[in-house]
């Protein structure tokens, strides 16, 4: 069974070999963390993937493979400014600066970015900024958006075993728009601006469809990924009759393009505690969800009990990896009963923080294995 076939037939509850074994980008590394392993030995903490398979000889699957840029990278379709803000420092302060990033936040960051940043400022606040923006930025017809050498990511997707993707951070409908006007003002606006932002999600999702169309017509997506980081701790920032008004008719109406074009993944990420989401996401057509943080009460052994049609992907307390072995031991027990299911793929609730050593991250990879191949 090939890395494509394993990951959907996942998914979708089919019969599979072994659960999925790969670390999702969204669950990488910290840049502190690949910093403090390269002074624990790692050769090169931006390719610690690559070293980890050297010493423990172990071979990840392929996982999933985007055909879309974020704000980091700068390969692949753009399905979001187009042109990107260009990134630009406003005032230095010794060992932090004042920037303007890709996305027109202004925000305060730590000069080695090894800090979540201070945002000041976010480039939408009314329909004048919105309309400035949409015109300027958010053509989907631009020829920009697609790589001038198009010809050559498509042959590479079409030879590949990957899981092709087509979505991904800073992009879905809560997601995006809390880039575009910052949590705040966004939650202000829910009440204070109701149709501008229903607006704004209306256009974003056919904006998105109109990209996906024509990426469907050389590639074959098996995957489309949205991005919402929507919850807390304490439960969703908005209340479920909120996203039911504002969300769920564009996440049925990307179901139906998916449909259309047997895209047979719709995943979504968001933090927090997702209790109440999960059924509207269901319903809207989603069938893949992740992180399921523990700190916030998110157990994925009960979900998979509450919701068996829903495959869930991560799950696996990052925190216990920072412990000792016994610990991780503890963990990978709690949730073992998850390796003999159908629609788990195996990984941590979150990125990896600063403080789990590289020892205990290879100790924690061999020991996965162990239960996914044994």
């Amino acid at each position: 069974m090939d890395n494509t076939e394993r990951i959907i037939n996942t998914v979708l509850g089919r019969e599979i070999d072994r659960v999925p074994f790969f670390v999702h980008w969204a669950l990488n590394a910290w840049i502190r963390t690949r910093k403090n392993w390269e002074m624990q030995g790692v050769k090169n903490g931006d390719n610690w993937r690559a070293e980890l398979e050297e010493q423990t000889g172990l071979k990840f699957d392929e996982g999933f493979y985007s055909v879309g840029i974020d704000i980091g990278r700068k390969e692949g379709i753009n399905l979001g400014f187009c042109p990107f803000f260009e990134e630009t420092v406003i005032e230095d302060r010794g060992d932090k600066h004042v920037i303007r990033d890709k996305m027109g936040i202004v925000q305060l960051a730590m000069k080695d970015r090894s800090a979540i940043p201070y945002f000041m400022d976010y480039p939408v606040k009314n329909r004048k900024d919105w309309e400035k923006i949409r015109d300027e930025k958010l053509d989907p017809g631009s020829p920009d958006r697609f790589p001038k050498n198009w010809v050559e990511p498509v042959k590479k997707f079409k030879a590949s075993s990957y899981a092709i993707q087509i979505g991904e951070y800073p992009f879905g409908l809560f997601g995006t728009l809390r880039e575009f006007m910052g949590v705040e003002e966004f939650l202000v606006s829910l009440y204070t601006q109701k149709e501008l932002i229903h607006e704004i999600m209306d256009y974003l999702t056919d904006f998105w469809l109109a990209i996906y169309e024509k990426v469907c017509r050389e590639v074959k997506i098996d995957h489309i990924h949205f991005w919402e980081d929507m919850s807390g701790r304490q439960g969703s920032l908005i209340s479920p009759k909120m996203v039911r008004e504002f969300m769920l008719p564009n996440y049925k109406k990307i179901k139906k393009f998916a449909d259309e074009n047997s895209i047979e993944i719709f995943s979504v990420d968001t933090d927090g505690k997702v209790d109440e989401l999960l059924p509207i996401f269901i319903e809207g057509g989603v069938n893949l969800v992740y992180p399921f943080e523990v700190a916030a009460g998110s157990d994925i052994v009960k979900f998979s009990r509450q919701y068996p049609d829903l495959c869930l992907m991560g799950g696996i307390d990052k925190r216990e990896l920072a412990k000792d072995k016994e610990s991780i031991d503890r963990e990978l027990e709690r949730i073992s009963v998850m390796f003999k299911g159908k629609r788990y793929i195996p990984g941590l609730d979150h990125g990896i923080p600063p403080d789990v050593s590289w020892e205990n991250f290879k100790y924690y990879i061999k020991r996965l294995s162990d239960y996914i191949f044994n």
